[in-house]
């Protein structure tokens, strides 16, 4: 006990010496007090509302503790364990294992159950091959999970679980790639070759150079379309990285091949967005039209009968362009936005709406940058390209996290200054995750206190989900247009939303917010190579808060986000498909993880179904764990 240093977690066998039982401050709650010792010295072991216990630890009596010391002298018990007779209990000296307890079974309990099957774990299956395990110094799978359970040494400990995520982390590369494959080698795309008659023209129009990133970029994707493999590929990037420019280039290679490209978002007042930003980038080059759950019978009916003749070659929308009645005469190409938000079925019917025997091209879009380590698991099926380079002229944004009421007074102060400018400002409301009708209705709240105090002598608008979207669509207009001064908004403005003039963004209870929210939030203004800033109301010694003041760079974000919330969380393992890991733990994993990547390149590479007999038991993990995608998808 006395190697112990202040925080460490520990568990100790101990004698005890003496117990008392202690009333706490608010006198309902007992503290119990068990002055023990061992050979090393004497500790004060401290339980809390189990006064009881006092009965159980006689003088003499013999036990084992789990806990945590929390001063000098103090060791918190969570758990303990008498030792009868001088016997220790099932697995109590050396390395104790303490497994997760739930109501009604003790961590002891679990652990004597688990002592009753130890002999059967020998007769677990084993899924990785021979070669595999020795090339990559595996243990096999039955002497890890003994070892998981009830180790002999530390190290053993360590080979034991990273053998078990290396499992999880191959078996996960070889569905993902697996999956890859099959797509590719079962399915054909209409292969789209540059005609020079549309996109090269349109190009040349733009008003601004395209970055590095964006021309590197779009040369990719270009080689992808040419072909009659169907792309499958991921465009991620920074905030303001120019991933529209980037898509549209890749949906005028399909009208200029005489085809028909579709982007679908997730929401309503996104597709909106992007339309604005289609038409407002074509200039008139193509046309280009808006299908949502919102469209009128009659404007409904005239763009589906234009989609199946061919007429309309460009088209955004929401999940109303995978209903059934909407049928193109030569889909070519679909870009979907915010990929993550969307099911596998969703994505699926989309696919089915090019012509019979074909599907289209696809391109993936993200305004969240993401880790490798998570590219690799929730995105290892998509062939990823990056745009990091920021087009010229935009300015950093200054990140302020602030409380009190003198800050918000002076909050308000610059907002007042900025419109003076010329400028304009968005002031974003708390997101209520309960409900999107009281986020709207907090947002109402909040643009008419404004408009009455703080800022009673400037134009106050208001956006939020639960309005019409024909009313939606005007109040951004009007925004953009510079018809109003400050927009007072709920998270609807967090991506696809490009006023130049914007300044200032005022996040309310920005603790509420993720940090890739807070950084689409804050991408919302500097895009006018004005000077600009961001003000977020929340406690500046919270971690994510002080990351997001403190850091510019969204991938070096995303990975402080991923290191304090971990991958399930960053992606939401049931709405991406992602599975929750039970021995792999990311990022701390990521070497391992590109290990496995690699050793699933090897194998499928010389086994793509993995169908050799060495292979049969490796596939059938794979199929019970991820179902089965590792054959070609018919066309």
């Amino acid at each position: 006990m006395a190697t112990l240093g202040v925080g460490e977690e520990a568990t100790v066998g101990v004698t005890v010496k003496g117990v008392t039982v202690k009333p706490m401050r608010d006198r309902r709650r007992k503290r119990v007090e068990a002055r023990v010792y061992d050979e090393t010295g004497p500790l004060l072991a401290v339980w809390f509302n189990q006064p009881w216990l006092a009965r159980q630890l006689p003088e003499g009596t013999q036990v084992l503790l789990h806990g945590k010391l929390r001063r000098r002298s103090e060791f918190w018990v969570t758990e303990h364990e008498l030792v009868a007779h001088g016997d220790a209990p099932v697995h109590t000296v050396g390395l104790v294992p303490v497994h997760p307890a739930t109501a009604g079974i003790s961590a002891a309990a679990l652990r004597s159950l688990l002592w009753e099957d130890y002999g059967l774990m020998r007769h677990v299956i084993e899924p990785l091959p021979a070669a595999l395990r020795v090339a990559e110094r595996l243990p096999d799978r039955s002497a890890a999970l003994a070892a998981t359970h009830f180790p002999d040494t530390e190290d053993e400990e360590a080979d034991a679980r990273r053998r078990l995520a290396f499992e999880e982390l191959f078996l996960l590369q070889l569905a993902v790639t697996g999956r890859r494959r099959a797509r590719r080698e079962g399915r054909r795309a209409v292969a789209l070759a540059p005609r020079g008659s549309l996109l090269e023209t349109w190009r040349s129009a733009l008003p601004f150079d395209l970055t590095d990133d964006q021309r590197a970029a779009g040369e990719r994707i270009d080689l992808d379309l040419a072909g009659e493999r169907p792309m499958q590929r991921l465009l991620m990037g920074e905030v303001g990285s120019g991933k529209t420019v980037v898509a549209l280039g890749a949906m005028l290679r399909a009208v200029e091949n005489g085809r028909q490209a579709a982007l679908m978002a997730p929401t309503e007042t996104l597709a909106e967005q992007h339309l604005l930003t289609l038409d407002r980038l074509l200039d008139g080059a193509a046309p280009v039209e808006l299908l949502t759950g919102s469209t009128s019978a009659a404007r409904r009916r005239d763009l589906l009968g234009r989609l199946s003749s061919g007429e309309l070659g460009l088209v955004v929308g929401t999940h109303a362009l995978i209903e059934e009645a909407v049928r193109f005469r030569d889909l070519a190409l679909c870009v979907v936005d915010e990929q993550h938000r969307f099911g596998v079925r969703q994505r699926a019917a989309l696919d089915s709406k090019a012509p019979d025997g074909l599907v289209p091209h696809a391109l993936h879009m993200t305004a969240t940058p993401i880790p490798r380590t998570l590219a690799l698991t929730a995105y290892g099926d998509l062939d990823a390209t990056v745009l990091r380079e920021l087009p010229a002229g935009r300015r950093p944004v200054e990140t302020h996290v602030v409380d009190g009421v003198r800050a918000r007074a002076r909050a308000y102060e610059r907002i007042r200054e900025e419109i003076g400018k010329g400028r304009q400002c968005f002031v974003v409301c708390p997101l209520v995750e309960e409900s999107e009708a009281l986020q709207a209705k907090a947002a109402t709240a909040e643009a008419e206190r404004l408009a009455a105090t703080e800022l009673r002598e400037h134009r106050v608008a208001l956006i939020h989900g639960q309005m019409p979207p024909a009313v939606k669509q005007e109040a951004m207009r009007d925004f953009a247009a510079g018809e109003a001064d400050v927009l007072v908004a709920t998270s609807v403005v967090e991506v696809g939303i490009d006023v130049p003039n914007a300044t200032v963004m005022l996040i309310e209870a920005a603790e509420r917010y993720g940090l890739s929210q807070l950084h689409q939030l804050r991408g919302r203004v500097g895009r006018g190579g004005h000077e600009s800033l961001c003000i977020l109301f929340g406690d500046p010694k919270l971690p994510r808060l002080k990351a997001i003041a403190g850091e510019r760079d969204g991938f070096r974000l995303a990975e402080i986000d991923l290191e304090l919330r971990g991958a399930g969380e960053v992606l939401g393992t049931r709405q991406s498909g992602l599975p929750e890991f039970r021995a792999a733990r990311l990022p701390e994993d990521a070497q391992l993880l590109e290990s496995a990547r690699a050793r699933a390149d090897e194998v499928l590479d010389g086994d793509p179904r993995l169908g050799r007999p060495e292979h049969a038991l490796l596939r059938e993990a794979v199929v019970m764990r991820f179902g089965s995608e590792l054959d070609p998808i018919p066309a």
